[in-house]
């Protein structure tokens, strides 16, 4: 698809607002998207802490509660396309239930991922719309994708980060989403001590290499659709 002049939503969380990034002009993966494929502008709607499903019970900042489902519907619908990236942190700290691959309403995680592609397919249309499903993590001592998170603020059981990025993959099927796969296909595992180090602030959030092979990634399926 040549996508030349289109203006793009982006909705993520903190990698898409551009923690771990020492340049964000010129190497957050969303700006490096806009110069190597022309676009005409970018609407960043990002916000480090942020989750897909609703909060139960406030958190310490209250910015983490403004949910993907909640912030939708602020972003501009003259956009040619949207793009989102998000779900690890309702693995990491969401209190919301797992729930069910039928729930759809924002409630449990997999509810929140429901509502939000249909309400994004029903906003604009046949317009192309990407989700990216959580990339791998290993926080030391913190966080480690192939376990359930022991956050504090895990009220109920949570699933390991594949889950997480399973139902973004299944539920994108009824609404004609793309997905790049980052959990399976990024090709960067955190585990590594070589890999952390090359692509990762910390683990979970990607430097400027990191935003760099992300941008290359969103590129190639951009290009294919």
């Amino acid at each position: 698809m040549n996508v030349k002049g289109f203006k793009v939503n982006f909705l993520g969380d903190s990698i898409t607002e551009g923690v771990g990034v020492t340049d964000i002009p010129n190497c957050r993966y969303d700006n490096r998207i806009a110069k190597m494929l022309e676009l005409s502008a970018i609407n960043n709607y990002s916000i480090s802490g942020s989750r897909l499903a609703h909060q139960q019970y406030p958190s310490a900042k209250p910015r983490y509660d403004l949910c993907f489902c909640g912030r939708a519907y602020d972003m501009d619908v003259s956009a040619d396309m949207v793009i989102v990236y998000g779900g690890v942190n309702d693995y990491i700290h969401g209190d919301a239930p797992f729930g069910e691959i039928s729930d759809t309403i924002p409630t449990t995680y997999c509810g929140g991922v429901y509502f939000l592609m249909n309400f994004l397919r029903e906003t604009y249309q046949d317009k192309p719309i990407i989700f990216f499903t959580p990339a791998r993590c290993f926080l030391r001592n913190q966080v480690d994708d192939l376990f359930p998170s022991v956050h504090a603020a895990k009220r109920v059981p949570g699933k390991p980060l594949k889950d997480y990025a399973d139902v973004i993959i299944e539920t994108a099927k009824q609404f004609d989403i793309k997905i790049l796969d980052l959990y399976n296909n990024l090709g960067v595992d955190p585990h590594d001590p070589e890999q952390f180090k090359k692509y990762t602030m910390d683990g979970l959030h990607f430097n400027d290499e990191g935003h760099g092979l992300l941008a290359e990634k969103l590129k190639e399926l951009i290009e294919s659709l």
